[in-house]
């Protein structure tokens, strides 16, 4: 475990588990406290495999941006980024360009202090703390403009995120806000949690996000390829996310619709 002081902001709820830390110790990361991995340990009870559904949205992560590079993308926006960890946005994008920028965006206190303790000396990358709910206060945020050229296109990273927005905050409505503030040839990464393969499980698991900080709700895989809508699927289209784009058949586990997650990655037309 780190030093606590070096990275901590004072008055942080060390006894309240939160999603950003929690999911760092399902990844097995060092960013987190004793509640959160108590959590994690119970998450992994109720749900079975629920430490490799997040390792395995990671890599997703990790794919979806190479190909993004590859497609020539060089701005990169990830709300809900959560704790920094190996294998971040930044570090996949600049070993590949270095000239690729990337701004983070995250609500949680310690993941937006640990980012700033990362980020300081990379001229190219920058973390705003905001909300996804606020799309207005995201995208006029000084320091993501200073950064992303939106006259240019942007891929913009949810990941892991969207569950986390309840049906009252409508959280179709905030990604078709992002989408729309867009330039054509800008992409849009998106991974949800669904219940639809495992019920049961999921339904446990939503009752245990309910004792944290961040209550969270699964969706069908239905409507979270409907969140694309108006947008050019990249190929294989939606998928659960191991099956998405793996660098070879091996890494496609026999029941990928165990993993949790279901999402793609889609180019804005025109």
């Amino acid at each position: 475990m780190a030093d606590l002081s070096g990275w901590v902001p004072p008055g942080i709820d060390l006894n309240t588990p939160s999603a950003a830390r929690a999911y760092d110790a399902l990844l097995g990361g060092a960013h987190n406290f004793e509640a959160d991995r108590a959590f994690a340990r119970k998450a992994e009870q109720v749900f079975p495999g629920v430490a490799a559904s997040c390792q395995a949205n990671r890599a997703f992560l990790r794919r979806s941006v190479r190909f993004l590079v590859g497609k020539g993308i060089r701005q990169f926006l990830d709300i809900g980024s959560g704790i920094p960890t190996v294998g971040n946005v930044h570090e996949i994008a600049q070993a590949a360009d270095p000239t690729c920028r990337v701004a983070y965006v995250d609500n949680e206190e310690v993941a937006v202090e640990h980012s700033k303790l990362i980020l300081h000396d990379n001229a190219n990358a920058t973390i705003v703390r905001a909300d996804v709910r606020t799309p207005d206060a995201v995208l006029d945020a000084p320091e993501i403009r200073r950064l992303l050229d939106f006259d240019q296109p942007i891929a913009v990273l949810m990941l892991a995120l969207l569950h986390f927005i309840s049906d009252s905050d409508d959280p179709a409505s905030l990604v078709a806000h992002y989408q729309e503030a867009l330039v054509p040839g800008s992409y849009l990464a998106i991974t949800h949690a669904t219940a639809d393969s495992r019920p049961t499980e999921m339904r446990a698991l939503e009752k245990l996000y309910a004792t944290s900080s961040n209550p969270a709700v699964a969706r069908t895989t239905e409507w979270i390829t409907s969140l694309f809508d108006g947008l050019e699927l990249v190929e294989p289209g939606t998928a659960y996310v191991p099956e998405w784009r793996p660098d070879t058949s091996l890494d496609v586990p026999s029941h990928p619709e165990h993993y949790i997650f279901f999402g793609g990655l889609a180019r804005k037309p025109g």
